[in-house]
């Protein structure tokens, strides 16, 4: 039997949400009229697939949506119809049913703020928040509009970054797959030839041919180690502790460190900015921004800005303090604070960071190609070396 979902008023105003196991919506709209209580939003409870196989809805998807559904809204679309039009259009089934819901909140009386809560998984508190301010200074077409920019570029930059750990990945599983083949296909050959030799083999062609033992023997237990270091450092990564050391790590690496914190100041300055020009306070900017940052790192230390305003201090000193981020980006800060408009100083920090990261970038594919091949042209040049040695010596012997 269904379950739903529904929030309703009292005669008095106060609102209250629940569960009811029932067979169809109209037996739920009997229910609370039976309670007398005045429906708000009714709804089917859908299943929980989201813990195995995450939200099915892409980022891009998002990105679309919004910037599809500012363009109506902006055009002088009523809202009901253009969440109407939203939710036909789309090809996911997960973001269509979504869109169905919000719309149905909408229509029952909620703000679309309040409906976009219900589905936080896929509505981030950043797009709510922005959403809230937008209705509350009757300006949502504007605020979906910047929304969409926003989102059109934390997804460039996401994109950027994630394109920049393909090749090295990529090069990785072919180099894992070479050694592979050549430890269980081709080394074993090799030593069957050498038994017939009756001679001491060299030292790096008896590490090799260990090297093949061990694979060919013990595979399983390759595998079982790996899928538990896998699990161990997800559960690490999990705990706070974990996740901060490992963030640290991170920033500290050569190349990878500076990519990772360029594209860190990038995402924080563009998401505080964009905040803070739409009309959401300092202190929840602070907040949401610290939350959506990816790195623990950066995370704390914009909570110690956020505690360091709630104080009555400047924003830009905890930031200093921190060490995290470049001197340039907190002076900029600074300068924002003091002339009243760090909301535009901001934005032109993330323009210039976003530029950084394409810098970072290359360098980043300039560095690892060459170090790339050079590890792979070792090490498999270095074990068909290995075997050949043997013949080698056998050949001087001849001679």
């Amino acid at each position: 039997m269904p379950v739903f979902n529904y929030s309703a008023r009292t005669l008095g105003g106060e609102l209250k949400r629940d569960t009811i196991d029932v067979p169809t919506r109209d037996d739920v709209m009997n229910y609370l009229r039976g309670q007398k209580l005045i429906p708000v939003s009714v709804r089917e409870k859908q299943k929980d697939i989201s813990i195995q196989f995450g939200t099915g809805v892409k980022n891009r998807e998002i990105v679309i949506l919004t910037r599809q559904f500012a363009t109506m809204i902006n055009a002088g679309l009523p809202l009901v119809q253009a969440l109407d039009i939203l939710a036909k259009q789309s090809d996911n089934k997960v973001l269509t049913s979504t869109i169905q819901d919000v719309l149905y909140d909408v229509e029952s009386g909620n703000t679309l703020a309040d409906a976009l809560r219900e589905h936080p998984k896929i509505f981030t508190p950043l797009y709510t928040n922005m959403v809230a301010a937008g209705e509350t200074g009757g300006i949502l077409d504007t605020i979906l509009l910047r929304l969409a920019t926003f989102l059109e570029k934390s997804d460039a930059l996401a994109r950027k970054v994630k394109g920049a750990s393909i090749y090295p990945v990529v090069i990785g599983v072919v180099a894992l797959a070479a050694i592979l083949i050549l430890l269980v296909f081709v080394i074993p050959t090799f030593e069957t030839m050498f038994q017939s030799f009756g001679q001491a083999l060299p030292l790096p062609t008896r590490i090799v041919l260990a090297m093949s033992d061990f694979v060919l023997g013990y595979w399983w237990a390759m595998i079982l180690a790996g899928v538990g270091i896998v699990f161990a450092f997800r559960h690490w990564v999990s705990t706070a502790k974990g996740r901060l050391t490992f963030d640290r790590i991170m920033l500290k690496l050569p190349i990878i460190g500076t990519l990772a914190r360029k594209s860190a100041v990038a995402r924080f300055t563009r998401t505080l900015g964009t905040l803070l020009s739409s009309g959401v306070s300092i202190l929840d900017g602070l907040e949401i921004t610290a939350r959506t940052s990816g790195n623990r790192v950066i995370h704390d230390a914009v909570m110690s800005s956020r505690n360091s305003i709630a104080g009555g201090e400047s924003i830009s000193e905890p930031l200093k303090q921190s060490g995290v981020f470049p001197p340039m980006v907190t002076q900029m800060i600074s300068v924002g604070e003091e002339t009243g408009d760090l909301d535009g100083m901001l934005t032109k920090v993330a323009d210039f960071y976003d530029d950084e990261v394409d810098v970072a970038v290359e360098g980043l594919l300039k560095a690892m190609e060459p170090a790339m091949i050079v590890i792979l042209g070792t090490v498999v040049g270095g074990m068909i070396v290995a075997m050949y040695l043997p013949i080698f010596g056998i050949i001087n012997t001849i001679q």
